[in-house]
């Protein structure tokens, strides 16, 4: 394969993978995508959309399955509930759609095999062109309400080094890099050259605790990358395979660190699902204190 050249002088494009069965959060999510499950008052998917638009991205492709139209209904126009609500008295809750009129447009085409992440990236092909783009995880929430530049830094990092791909990395705990695709790096810091992707290796045989975070810059080049990606693990194409034959042929790969602020929420089972939610609610500028203190009276409870 041959890297592509890439111009990038601005990256406003993002896939955002939303296929994926949710099986780990039934039954909540037999009729309803585990991206619209509520993480305090918004769905899942709404935060990650807000995070994009609020480091410049204006271009959205969903990549979606079945089951997933209410994913659609939620980023469309509703004049017919706005109506409702101004007929109501109820005005009041009309900022709570903002939302729906960000200068944002969304486009979705339907991943019809669930072959992997870097199958559902391949669908965004002819969408993307030959423009470098971001990919966001659909189920993955990064910092508290969503307050989070880790995009706009990654993209920054793309740009300063004529980067094939750029990754967010958190650091994990030791004994659970088994369960992530963890970097080694080449060169230490909170941006730093990666040497090559490690996917969940063995606790005494990982180069790092530094797993990879949801959010991905990437050139066009990956497409071709993905076409000669074999399946692996489950008959999928994992992107993982594909960006370290990018580094096979000389492609730069970066990665960036998520801070302290940017603490990645990933909706993927109930127990940090449950960890989302509360964390989210807590910090409810109107129910959070009343959420508090009655949770501070059941844990009294439970100890007295």
């Amino acid at each position: 394969m041959h890297l592509q050249s890439k111009s990038v002088s601005e990256i406003n494009i993002a896939v955002v993978p939303v296929a994926g069965m949710g099986t780990r959060l039934l039954p909540a999510t037999k009729s309803q995508p585990k991206e619209m499950l509520p993480v305090g008052r918004k769905p899942v998917v709404q935060y990650v959309v807000e995070e994009l638009e609020r480091v410049g991205v204006n271009r959205v492709l969903f990549i979606t399955g079945q089951g997933k139209s209410s994913i659609e209904n939620h980023f469309d126009l509703n004049p017919e509930l706005t109506q409702a609500l101004r007929e109501d008295g109820k005005e009041e809750l009309l900022s709570e759609l903002s939302f729906v009129r960000a200068p944002l447009q969304y486009f979705y085409t339907r991943q019809r095999q669930l072959l992997g992440l870097g199958h559902a990236i391949l669908c965004a092909e002819d969408f993307v062109g030959s423009k470098p783009f971001v990919v966001a995880l659909g189920d993955s929430i990064i910092g508290l309400n969503a307050k989070s530049r880790i995009v706009d830094r990654m993209t920054q990092c793309f740009k300063e080094n004529n980067a094939e791909a750029v990754i967010a990395f958190e650091e994990v705990p030791k004994d659970e890099v088994f369960q992530y695709g963890i970097a080694d790096p080449k060169t230490n810091g909170d941006v730093f050259e990666v040497n090559d992707l490690v996917e969940k290796p063995a606790v005494d045989e990982a180069p790092s605790n530094l797993a990879i975070a949801a959010r991905y810059v990437l050139s066009p080049g990956i497409f071709e990358a993905l076409k000669e990606t074999k399946p692996g693990v489950g008959d999928e194409i994992q992107l993982t395979d594909a960006i370290r034959l990018l580094l096979k042929n000389g492609g730069k790969v970066y990665g960036v660190r998520l801070n302290s602020l940017e603490k990645r929420y990933d909706i993927g089972n109930f127990g940090s699902y449950f960890q989302a939610f509360a964390d989210f609610a807590l910090a409810d500028e109107k129910f959070g204190p009343e959420l508090k203190t009655y949770l501070k009276k059941m844990l009294n409870a439970d100890h007295s």
